[in-house]
């Protein structure tokens, strides 16, 4: 009996000492600072947030389509420089509702935007096309075929598809799209790459337009002092005090209004933290990630900081000469080389550089070096200045 008792009291666990435990422990929230929250990378959204909703990226992409669009155009071939022509008669006047600059423009809007523009060649059944028209990128998807070449192209507009088979015979549809080291079919926009800077100013936007709604001014602190020290108002003064300032005293409305305290209650102003004074910065920071982006010198766009070109004049002169002319050349040489296939001439459409006004000084320098260049015969001379030679000249310089 003696030994089982023992034995009952060796085998009964010892009892749980006394803890302390909150109800709520296993629903507790981590306090962290949280992941970024990026926006979405389709088209759709990076147009809403990038373009139409961003006035950096809107300027950069609308600069850089009319500048692009008003260039003029020299079609020429290896002979001759062509006044008049079919095809210039077809890019200036595209179809009944676009002249050349509104063409042009769209796509290349399109090829900024998405990073992929589409021509359609209408009425080409028989010989040179009728009329040209942009195709949306958005609603355009390549089919690709077995060897991985596209077959065709599937236009899809309100729940109606249209496939353009370009597996027989001059395809109807010119693609120009930039360059993508991953894929295969589509183009990379400079607004995919500005996609992260974009969200950063457009939450800057937002943080400064909520200050506006808050009369533009620092938050502070009331504080109350009651009677013999007491700092606690009652659930009926506290709601009262709230309700009063939330009606009175917030809003874009109620700016400057004045406060007025009573029963012990006390304003203290607090000023800008320095993570607020930072968020101009940041504003301005993310502009000119943009305009990097797109190749626009943040100088054009007004954007406070930049002081990478001595004046206007030259940043205008590198805007055209390292993003406007190489987006322009290559899409003129595309579309130069498409038309050419539905006909009989290998045609060569490019921008006119004679008449670009901002590319002045350096087209005059040009012509006065190689014009004194003695040791260069007249058709050397053509050929450096981009101009087709002549057949007198040819036949002269042959003799």
């Amino acid at each position: 009996m003696i030994m089982d008792f023992f034995r009952q009291s060796a085998a009964k666990p010892a009892a749980p000492s006394e803890t302390k435990a909150s109800a709520t422990g296993r629903v507790m929230a981590w306090h962290g600072a949280g992941r970024v929250a990026w926006s979405p990378r389709d088209t759709a959204t990076l147009t809403r947030t990038g373009f139409a909703g961003n006035p950096i990226g809107f300027r950069c992409v609308k600069m850089i389509a009319e500048a692009a669009a008003s260039l003029p155009l020299v079609l020429q071939d290896d002979s001759q420089r062509y006044a008049m022509h079919p095809v210039l008669d077809l890019i200036k006047r595209p179809n009944p509702a676009q002249g050349r600059a509104e063409l042009f423009e769209a796509l290349f809007g399109q090829l900024l935007l998405t990073g992929n523009g589409y021509i359609e060649a209408v009425g080409a059944d028989n010989g040179a096309p009728m009329e040209l028209h942009v195709l949306r990128s958005d609603r355009m998807n390549v089919i690709p075929g077995a060897d991985g070449w596209p077959v065709g192209y599937e236009y899809a507009v309100g729940g109606r598809k249209h496939r353009f088979d370009v597996s027989q015979g001059y395809p109807t549809v010119c693609h120009v799209k930039s360059f993508h080291p991953q894929d295969d079919h589509y183009g990379l926009s400079p607004m995919q790459s500005a996609a992260q800077a974009v969200d950063v100013h457009n939450s800057a936007s937002r943080w400064s337009k909520a200050l506006l709604d808050n009369a533009a001014r620092p938050s502070g602190a009331i504080v109350y002092r009651g009677a013999e020290g007491q700092g606690t108002l009652s659930n009926d003064q506290y709601n009262r005090l709230v309700d009063e300032m939330e009606s009175h005293h917030q809003g874009a409305r109620n700016a400057g209004r004045p406060m007025l305290l009573e029963g012990g209650l006390d304003w203290k102003p607090m000023g800008f933290s320095p993570s607020d004074m930072e968020f101009q910065k940041t504003k301005e920071s993310a502009a000119r990630e943009i305009a990097l982006a797109f190749g626009v010198p943040p100088m054009l766009l007004g954007v406070p900081g930049d002081a990478t070109y001595a004046n206007y004049q030259e940043a205008n002169r590198a805007f055209f000469r390292l993003t406007v002319l190489p987006l322009a050349t290559r899409v003129a040489a595309s579309i130069g080389d498409w038309l050419s296939g539905f006909g009989t001439e290998q045609l060569e459409l490019k921008p006119d550089l004679d008449q670009v006004a901002a590319l002045a000084p350096e087209r005059d320098a040009q012509w006065a070096r190689i014009s004194g260049a003695d040791f260069l015969t007249e058709v050397e001379k053509r050929h450096l200045l981009g101009l087709p030679a002549r057949t007198d000249e040819a036949d002269a310089d042959a003799e």
